[in-house]
């Protein structure tokens, strides 16, 4: 087991420790030196690292590292722009004698794959609409595999292993709940929008087995998985003979859960059931983002900036 953990870390803190990397890249800083960039992770969170003025020499063997290599790694914690970051003195690759545990290193989701997959799909196979039933339980077949472990983000809310499965089912749980409060939502058409909205993120992202993204692939640079959502809609919407109205509104969905033009919707929702899939999204993903902060943070102690809750420091209650 690990000794020292992402958790566990604070500000000036010298560490020796093992990490994986999710992101690496050699870059040049501006005083034409070379440095490697890093994003580092264990099971309890990712840091960025930076290994400043590297040495012709160190070269070769630092562009040897890749995403999902865990390192053995020494560094001073520091902090830029209120978030702890590493400052790397020394870097190696691991080898059988490390004894690598890589539970210790991947980020998972906190519910069983199989188990998550199997709500969602009974879900689905249980909608009286037929259309709806045959579309959603469609795209689970089709993608079953990779749900078992893909993220539903490169960085942000719910990037972790089996993270897209997990950010689903706790969506249609909300989902169900809010249409017993608002019961002019058409609950089937709610929940198919829930299942459906996020399924291109395993097209946009490149991600490998271990559930680590290691970037997005050529159609999700370009279209981006709300603009692919809409494409793959329209192809299984016609090959199912799903009335066009129908297969409209959830394109729609698709298209407008983002809800802002610079989020990536060209349309705000236009119906009340696609309202409520922008705000359930929105709402998991926060209280992701929240959990993920106070899970970091001393109980009466405020964490460090957090980015996707607009670099808001976040308050623990004391126990």
């Amino acid at each position: 087991m690990k000794d020292i953990y992402i958790s566990d870390i604070r500000t000036n803190q010298e560490i020796i420790t093992y990490l994986i990397v999710k992101q690496v890249a050699v870059k040049v800083g501006s005083n034409k030196k070379a440095y490697l960039d890093l994003l580092l992770a264990d099971c309890t969170g990712e840091i960025s690292a930076k290994k400043w003025d590297i040495a012709d020499e160190e070269l070769p063997g630092l562009e040897k590292i890749k995403e999902g290599s865990v390192l053995k790694v020494k560094a001073i914690v520091t902090e830029w722009n209120g978030m702890k970051q590493l400052r790397v003195s020394r870097i190696r690759h691991t080898s059988a004698e490390d004894n690598i545990d890589m539970k210790d290193y991947i980020k998972a989701a906190p519910e069983d794959a199989a188990t998550m997959y199997d709500f969602i799909y009974n879900k689905a196979a249980s909608f009286k609409d037929k259309d709806l039933r045959a579309i959603c339980t469609r795209q689970l077949d089709t993608n079953k595999d990779r749900l078992m472990y893909y993220p539903a983000a490169q960085k942000n809310h719910h990037a972790e292993m089996a993270g897209l499965l997990y950010h689903i089912k706790r969506m249609l749980m909300m989902g169900e709940k809010a249409c017993e409060v608002y019961t002019n939502l058409n609950k089937e058409l709610v929940m198919a929008g829930v299942i459906l909205h996020d399924m291109e993120k395993l097209n946009e992202i490149e991600a490998n087995e271990l559930g680590i993204a290691s970037g997005y692939s050529f159609e999700g640079k370009m279209l981006g998985h709300l603009v692919q959502g809409v494409r793959t809609i329209d192809k299984l919407a016609e090959e199912l003979e799903m009335p066009r109205e129908k297969a409209v509104m959830l394109e729609h969905m698709m298209l407008s859960h983002h809800y802002e033009p610079e989020f990536g919707s060209p349309k705000k929702p236009l119906f009340p059931e696609a309202e409520m899939l922008h705000y359930l999204d929105m709402i998991d993903a926060k209280m992701f983002d929240f959990q993920e902060a106070i899970e970091k943070t001393e109980p009466g102690s405020f964490s460090d900036k957090v980015w996707t809750l607009d670099n808001r420091t976040v308050y623990r209650i004391s126990e």
